[in-house]
């Protein structure tokens, strides 16, 4: 069965998470991944076109009943009808998270996905500090590049 990449990220992204994201679609779809997303615009659009674009399969885990509002590089589209508990379908079904930018939706991912165990990278996104604004010993690491992010990705999937 083919490693399953969920990319988090939020509607309302910088230009540098878009392209961030579209070069992590393309590098996880390079490599066979699946890439699973939130199936929305901004950071999750960016990762599916990326995605498509290299021929990889795209799945979109959409909050609401319908497909409605679902980006057109989607390759399947799941309607959940569950709003925001739909992060944890994305993440309980992903083998590594990758946080492009910061939401408060991607927040949740983040930490369910890490309240889960499964492996998580953040690209210009969240970072968790303690009191002393030291990261915590079990934070998320930072990639510097797309690249790095999914070898992070790849490599602990297949690890788990």
């Amino acid at each position: 069965m083919p490693v399953q990449v969920a990319v988090c990220g939020p509607r309302a992204c910088t230009e540098q998470d878009k392209e961030h994201a579209y070069e992590v679609g393309r590098r996880l779809a390079e490599a066979g991944t699946t890439v699973l997303n939130g199936g929305g615009t901004g950071v999750m659009a960016a990762v599916s076109t990326g995605a498509r674009s290299a021929g990889g399969l795209v799945v979109g885990v959409r909050p609401g009943a319908t497909k409605d509002g679902a980006n057109p590089d989607l390759s399947v589209v799941l309607a959940t009808n569950m709003g925001e508990a739909r992060n944890a379908i994305l993440v309980w079904s992903a083998d590594a998270v990758i946080v492009v930018g910061g939401s408060w939706g991607t927040l949740s991912e983040l930490a369910l996905a890490k309240r889960r165990g499964v492996p998580v990278i953040s690209l210009g996104g969240w970072q968790i500090l303690d009191g002393d604004g030291d990261p915590l010993p079990d934070a998320p690491p930072s990639a510097a590049t797309p690249e790095d992010a999914v070898a992070f990705a790849l490599s602990a999937a297949q690890r788990d």
